[in-house]
């Protein structure tokens, strides 16, 4: 998963791959059938992880917009962790010329942003929001968000700057009125 998260789908070759597995060729494509397959289950592994440590973000925040800030936040502290890959393995990981695997990867993240906006659309029901409030683009815009702090933290950003950034952003929440 590190192989592809740091390197990129186009950027890791086979011999990385079994490289880092400590394995031989044949016994990649005997267990995965190819670095395709390999890959998708690398991001799977990665989504998995995410979802259980971001879902409760979302569920248990009072409102939706602690919901959207506490995700934010926390997203800022992983994509800079010192022992993982900066960012967000299937925002950066993913550029490729397939067009098969980059459809499935679109899928992956437009679940993403429906998870956000189910999030957003609970606030609307709940009052939180006012009447009329576009709810898929508030979603689009924090999605766009959260694409923008991995790649700033992919390129260096220290925590306290993408933290800056999330605030920043959580200063466009719309009001109820």
């Amino acid at each position: 998963m590190d192989v592809f998260w740091r390197q990129g789908y186009e950027g890791t070759s086979i011999a990385d791959l079994t490289r880092a597995m400590r394995i031989n060729p044949p016994s990649l494509y005997a267990a995965f059938g190819d670095k395709e397959h390999l890959y998708l289950e690398a991001i799977e592994r990665y989504q998995q992880g995410r979802r259980d440590e971001l879902a409760p973000l979302l569920d248990e925040a009072p409102t939706a917009r602690e919901a959207i800030a506490r995700l934010l936040h926390e997203a800022a502290r992983l994509y800079a962790q010192a022992d993982a890959p900066r960012g967000c393995m299937l925002t950066l990981s993913t550029a490729c010329a397939d067009t098969a695997l980059h459809s499935e990867l679109a899928k992956r993240r437009a679940i993403a942003k429906k998870t956000l906006k189910a999030r957003i659309d609970r606030g609307l029901r709940d009052g939180e929001l006012a009447r009329g409030t576009d709810t898929d683009a508030l979603a689009d815009f924090y999605t766009t968000v959260l694409k923008g702090l991995a790649l700033h933290a992919r390129d260096g950003a220290s925590r306290r700057s993408l933290l800056a950034t999330a605030d920043a952003a959580m200063r466009a929440w719309p009001g109820t009125k």
